[in-house]
């Protein structure tokens, strides 16, 4: 979007924030000497085009090329981080901002400072969080790898949309402006590039309201490589979706592993079943079916355990879609529940016992138990994980005594 439009939005002070100062540009900085005052410049510009009060802030990560002599020529302010991280950097540059509103942006020359008037209306109209969208902006030839374009923006966006119902179709968008006070409320805590992805999940979660605008992304200035690394980085933001929705890691996963092991079981116990002239299902179908409802159940187990637990850490909220399952699985009816599965698994075992008596402790057809012996094997060992799955969430809800 061109200056002409912005002017038009921002120039008419409509919605402009009175009291103290409204905005702080927030550059995370670590050895970026050739780009960094380019990046400052443009926004002081931003600044006094708009009649913005607000300032420039350096959140340096440890430079050593004389970047932090470079801002304060510049007229930024800079706050020194010592611990190492694009998330550490943000972390403490978002504690340190002066301004209402932050916008935040790498200090590479990728982004453009001097338009930044669509961030500035959303962040007056309310929105807690706006985030860019470089690929309704326009990106640039070269400015985004082919891997990160095509594969890794693009499916990482889609999961994040999918576990966290969020419209946003550039989930990690390193120009994104917010509420300095709604952020801080937020706890953000991861120190890498994941924080890209903890900063939009949280919000989500937390019920703010999430804008997106279009951004343009240009190739960066350096002679050197990025900090980002695809592959490492790439699976920090996925291990972090995925931590974060119980449900889609374990939950569902569960459900199905669940019921592929129930159909398995159930169309192989009562003997070999011709499915098609060349595929039969036989014990050994059963074996791989009651193994399969072992591991689902765990899943299903291990999902509301890891929900339960997020609530009650304030990681993740308390009012959540699976809430009345959880409240309804007490420890009281899962122990009812196993008591049962272990009178059934032990009637399998006594039923076999007796069978095998009759035949004078000998040998038996082959076949002719085995089935019957893995299923009551399996309730059994389905009844001791759920009641010490059951027992595991009930100790994780206990009240710690304070000191």
């Amino acid at each position: 979007m061109g200056n002409s439009i912005e002017t038009a939005v921002i120039a008419t002070g409509a919605s402009r924030v009175d009291g103290p100062m409204e905005l702080t540009i927030l550059m995370p900085c670590l050895n970026e000497r050739e780009t960094l005052a380019l990046c400052i410049d443009k926004a002081k510009e931003f600044f006094a085009t708009f009649k913005i009060d607000g300032e420039v802030l350096i959140a340096d990560n440890g430079s050593t090329d004389g970047s932090i002599e470079i801002a304060e020529t510049h007229g930024a302010r800079v706050t020194r981080v010592p611990v190492r991280g694009y998330g550490a950097a943000l972390s403490r540059g978002i504690a340190a901002a002066r301004g209402r509103f932050v916008i935040m942006g790498d200090s590479d020359d990728s982004y453009d400072f001097q338009r930044l008037g669509n961030f500035v209306e959303k962040l007056r109209q309310g929105y807690d969080l706006v985030m860019g969208n470089r690929f309704k902006g326009g990106i640039a030839p070269g400015a985004m790898p082919f891997l990160h374009r095509y594969l890794g923006n693009p499916v990482l966006s889609f999961i994040g949309r999918l576990f966290f119902n969020i419209p946003i179709g550039d989930f990690h968008c390193g120009l994104r402006g917010f509420n300095r006070d709604s952020m801080l409320s937020l706890e953000l805590n991861t120190r890498g590039m994941e924080f890209a992805s903890e900063m939009v999940v949280k919000a989500a979660l937390a019920g703010y309201r999430i804008a997106e605008v279009p951004t343009t992304l240009n190739k960066d200035g350096r002679s050197r490589p990025p900090h980002l690394r695809t592959w490492r980085d790439g699976w920090r933001h996925l291990r972090f979706l995925l931590i974060f929705c119980p449900r889609w890691l374990f939950f569902y996963p569960g459900i199905a592993i669940t019921g592929i092991g129930l159909l398995l079981t159930l169309l192989a116990l009562p003997g070999p079943a011709q499915i098609t002239p060349n595929v039969s299902l036989d014990i050994h179908t059963v074996v791989v079916g009651c193994l399969s409802v072992l591991i689902g159940t765990q899943c299903i187990g291990f999902s509301i355990v890891a929900r339960r637990y997020g609530a009650l850490r304030g990681l993740l909220p308390a009012d959540y879609r699976m809430k009345g399952l959880a409240a309804a699985l007490t420890l009281e009816r899962i122990l009812i529940i196993a008591g049962l599965l272990i009178l059934c698994g032990l009637s399998g075992v006594g039923y076999s016992i007796h069978v095998w008596f009759k035949a004078h402790l000998g040998p038996l057809p082959y076949g002719e138990l085995v089935p019957v012996l893995i299923v009551s094997g399996t309730a059994i060992a389905l009844a001791l994980e759920l009641a010490f799955t059951s027992f595991l969430s009930t100790v994780l809800e206990m009240d710690m005594p304070t000191q």
